[in-house]
């Protein structure tokens, strides 16, 4: 049975309520997939046996050849598993459904998804989400969140009785875990107010388009001309030396530099890869570019070199990524802990919105003394 997927895609709802014409544009693009795509889909896979098996059905977990995948959907199951177990201190009989297919249809039509995991106990309903992707996912005000909330609420509304929908994004590879809890009020008044009317202007592809963070994941993001406007803004700086500018300028450049940066990388690969289609470009062409040596047989390189009296190895341990892929986590936090330091990272500047405790720059120049 082939994949039905949503019109209305909870997943990139952050981008559709945010810009509602890029929907239609998206949509006309076939989704090429990706590598990151397929890894987060066979760790759901895993993540979904594990936690039926957990809760008592009779399924049979598959063996996980990635020890770090592994790892992770084992941290995903015995968190779930807590979760239940929490709410069983003040309800007697807790409900878990694990891949459950919910609908907001009720407010905008096509718009679908399945949660990860849905607790229902005593006045509250929790969403759980995993992902198994690197970028860090906040829960606070996540709009694909909300939508599970607001669907799961609508689906078990007429079989349970709740006031309280908990809504959590589990990142195990990021050692990051997020709840936000809203009022099922809460969420019908926003479904209302904000998701039933943008979602009939992006269905019918009208709208305002809007740039900004949520153009990361745009499939029309290298050609879409309110990105190009938004980003040249910048270029009304005329990229003055920092001592010309007003600290409002600066922070107002710094506030856009990422998004900028990004923008430029995209238009670059964007222009290259049309050029590797045959298209000719007025001032630009295409040359090739630098190459690195390499061995065209390294078994025979290594039986050549140790032939001739010498050794053709390098002998050093494995970088604590890749050993953590050949361990997993867990072996990796048992056999090496004793030996893992993770000395304080270099001071960044990030906006006033991130999550990290700010850099105390006197205790740091007690301590550099």
């Amino acid at each position: 049975m082939p994949e039905i997927h949503s019109v209305l895609p909870p997943s990139s709802s952050s981008r559709w309520l945010a810009c509602p014409p890029s929907l239609l544009l998206n949509a006309r693009i076939k989704d090429e997939g990706s590598p990151y795509a397929q890894e987060g889909t066979m760790a759901h896979y895993f993540a979904e046996m594990k936690v039926r098996a957990a809760v008592g059905e009779d399924v049979k977990v598959p063996k996980c050849d990635d020890p770090e995948m592994d790892d992770c959907t084992d941290m995903y199951r015995d968190f779930v598993t807590e979760q239940l177990e929490t709410v069983r201190v003040s309800c007697r009989d807790p409900v878990i459904y694990v891949e459950q297919r919910v609908s907001a249809d009720k407010w905008a039509e096509g718009c679908f998804g399945t949660a990860d995991c849905v607790i229902i106990s005593d006045n509250e309903l929790h969403i759980i989400d995993l992902k198994y992707g690197q970028i860090e996912v906040p829960a606070q005000e996540n709009t694909q969140l909300k939508i599970y909330g607001l669907a799961a609420a609508e689906t078990f509304s007429t079989l349970y009785n709740f006031d309280t929908v908990k809504m959590t994004i589990f990142q195990p590879r990021r050692n990051f875990c997020d709840t936000y809890t809203a009022s099922v009020k809460e969420l019908y008044d926003w479904a209302e107010n904000v998701l039933k009317p943008v979602a009939v202007l992006a269905m019918n592809g009208e709208g305002e388009f809007c740039a900004g963070e949520h153009c990361r994941f745009c499939k029309v993001k290298n050609t879409c001309r309110k990105r190009a406007e938004y980003n040249l803004s910048l270029a009304r700086y005329d990229f003055e030396m920092p001592a010309e500018l007003q600290d409002t300028e600066i922070e107002a450049i710094l506030e856009k530099a990422d998004d900028f940066i990004s923008w430029v990388n995209d238009i670059k690969e964007y222009a290259l890869q049309q050029a590797l289609k045959g298209k000719q470009w007025e001032s630009w062409k295409l040359v090739e570019g630098r190459s690195t040596r390499k061995y065209t047989d390294e078994t025979a390189v290594a039986n050549a070199v140790k032939t001739a009296g010498y050794d053709p190895y390098e002998h050093k341990v494995l970088g604590i990524t890749a050993m953590t892929k050949l361990l997993g986590k867990k072996k990796l936090e048992e056999i090496l802990g004793a030996f893992i330091d993770k000395p304080p990272g270099k001071p960044t500047l990030v906006p006033q919105s991130d999550r990290r405790p700010a850099w105390n720059t006197a205790k740091n120049d007690f301590t550099e003394e």
